[in-house]
Protein backbone atom coordinates (compact mmCIF):
# COMPACT_ATOMS: atom_id res chain seq x y z
CA UNK A 1 0.00 0.00 0.00
CA UNK A 2 1.48 3.33 -1.09
CA UNK A 3 0.83 5.75 1.77
CA UNK A 4 2.06 9.10 0.40
CA UNK A 5 0.34 10.02 -2.86
CA UNK A 6 1.64 13.56 -3.50
CA UNK A 7 2.51 16.78 -1.69
CA UNK A 8 -0.13 19.51 -1.81
CA UNK A 9 1.35 22.78 -3.03
CA UNK A 10 -1.09 25.66 -2.61
CA UNK A 11 -0.72 29.18 -1.26
CA UNK A 12 -2.01 28.14 2.16
CA UNK A 13 0.21 25.05 2.33
CA UNK A 14 3.29 27.00 1.24
CA UNK A 15 2.68 29.70 3.85
CA UNK A 16 2.17 26.99 6.47
CA UNK A 17 5.49 25.38 5.55
CA UNK A 18 7.35 28.70 5.77
CA UNK A 19 5.80 29.95 9.01
CA UNK A 20 5.04 26.80 11.04
CA UNK A 21 7.30 24.15 9.43
CA UNK A 22 4.20 22.09 8.50
CA UNK A 23 3.88 20.27 5.17
CA UNK A 24 0.67 18.99 3.60
CA UNK A 25 0.39 15.67 1.75
CA UNK A 26 -2.39 13.79 0.01
CA UNK A 27 -2.36 10.29 1.54
CA UNK A 28 -4.11 6.95 1.20
CA UNK A 29 -7.58 7.02 2.79
CA UNK A 30 -6.84 3.90 4.87
CA UNK A 31 -3.50 5.11 6.29
CA UNK A 32 -3.27 6.05 9.96
CA UNK A 33 -1.05 8.67 11.66
CA UNK A 34 1.70 6.22 12.63
CA UNK A 35 2.01 4.90 9.06
CA UNK A 36 2.05 8.45 7.66
CA UNK A 37 4.79 9.47 10.11
CA UNK A 38 6.98 6.48 9.17
CA UNK A 39 6.43 7.08 5.44
CA UNK A 40 7.43 10.77 5.61
CA UNK A 41 10.50 9.98 7.72
CA UNK A 42 11.58 7.25 5.28
CA UNK A 43 10.89 9.25 2.11
CA UNK A 44 12.47 12.56 3.12
CA UNK A 45 14.89 11.64 5.94
CA UNK A 46 13.43 14.07 8.50
CA UNK A 47 12.05 13.68 12.01
CA UNK A 48 8.30 14.26 12.41
CA UNK A 49 6.84 15.76 15.60
CA UNK A 50 3.11 15.76 14.90
CA UNK A 51 0.69 14.44 12.27
CA UNK A 52 -2.84 15.79 11.77
CA UNK A 53 -5.26 14.21 9.29
CA UNK A 54 -8.31 15.54 7.47
CA UNK A 55 -10.93 13.46 5.65
CA UNK A 56 -12.32 15.61 2.83
CA UNK A 57 -15.80 14.57 1.78
CA UNK A 58 -16.75 14.21 -1.89
CA UNK A 59 -18.50 17.19 -3.49
CA UNK A 60 -21.76 16.38 -5.23
CA UNK A 61 -23.08 18.39 -8.16
CA UNK A 62 -26.18 18.44 -10.36
CA UNK A 63 -26.27 19.89 -13.86
CA UNK A 64 -29.40 20.57 -15.88
CA UNK A 65 -28.62 19.91 -19.56
CA UNK A 66 -30.58 19.36 -22.77
CA UNK A 67 -30.46 15.60 -22.26
CA UNK A 68 -31.69 15.77 -18.66
CA UNK A 69 -30.27 16.00 -15.19
CA UNK A 70 -26.65 14.89 -14.80
CA UNK A 71 -25.42 13.95 -11.32
CA UNK A 72 -21.75 13.74 -10.42
CA UNK A 73 -19.34 13.71 -7.50
CA UNK A 74 -15.64 14.07 -6.81
CA UNK A 75 -13.54 11.50 -4.99
CA UNK A 76 -13.08 11.48 -1.23
CA UNK A 77 -9.52 12.47 -0.26
CA UNK A 78 -7.47 12.25 2.94
CA UNK A 79 -4.93 14.98 3.71
CA UNK A 80 -2.14 14.86 6.27
CA UNK A 81 -0.49 17.93 7.78
CA UNK A 82 2.94 16.93 9.05
CA UNK A 83 4.86 19.13 11.49
CA UNK A 84 8.62 18.64 11.49
CA UNK A 85 11.11 19.14 14.30
CA UNK A 86 12.85 22.51 14.53
CA UNK A 87 15.66 22.90 12.04
CA UNK A 88 14.26 20.20 9.72
CA UNK A 89 13.08 21.07 6.21
CA UNK A 90 11.69 19.33 3.11
CA UNK A 91 12.59 20.66 -0.33
CA UNK A 92 9.54 19.76 -2.43
CA UNK A 93 10.84 21.58 -5.53
CA UNK A 94 14.13 19.67 -5.92
CA UNK A 95 12.66 16.89 -8.12
CA UNK A 96 11.00 19.20 -10.66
Amino acid sequence: MNILIKPIITEKATADSELRNCYTFSVNTKANKVEIKKAVEAAYGVSVEKVRTINVRPDRSTKHTKTGIQNGKTNAVKKAIVQLAEGEMIDLYSNM
